[in-house]
């Protein structure tokens, strides 16, 4: 079994979002989608998404092809990767990931996993950003 993983906030689920999970699925049989933590958005991005936590998994969990979905870890976000050990870590096309750091530090914690930056769907019209009031 391939295990794949997916990270996000998922704040305003979206058409963009599902085709990111869909893409993620083809690589593999199991997919686990980890829901950002509204703490760690609220640092990254400066505010707090529009809909909490709670909330933003629970849509999640209820997606046919998501297989399991979990919350982040407040204090490290590599930790729940660690502890799920993937076969893939799928990234979406804009996330700000650097790959390569990213690749260093999962190598640094023993995980050995392939790292698939996902295309855009419609980016022009399925961009949480772009739908935000």
């Amino acid at each position: 079994m391939t295990t794949i993983i997916c990270t996000g906030t998922f704040d305003m689920l979206h058409a963009g979002h599902l085709h990111y999970f869909e893409q993620a699925k083809l690589l593999g049989s199991k997919l686990i989608v980890i829901v950002a933590r509204d703490k760690n958005v609220e640092a990254e991005r400066g505010k707090l998404p529009l809909m909490n936590e709670n909330d933003r998994l629970k849509l999640i969990q209820n997606l046919k092809i998501v297989d399991k979905a979990v919350l982040g870890n407040e204090n490290d976000k590599l930790k729940t990767v660690e502890e799920l050990k993937p076969d893939i870590i799928c990234l979406g096309y804009d996330q700000k990931v650097d790959e390569h750091a990213l690749k260093h530090e999962l190598m640094k914690r023993h995980i050995n996993t392939q790292i698939v930056r996902i295309s855009s769907y419609k980016p022009e019209s399925y961009k949480s950003s772009k739908r935000k009031c």
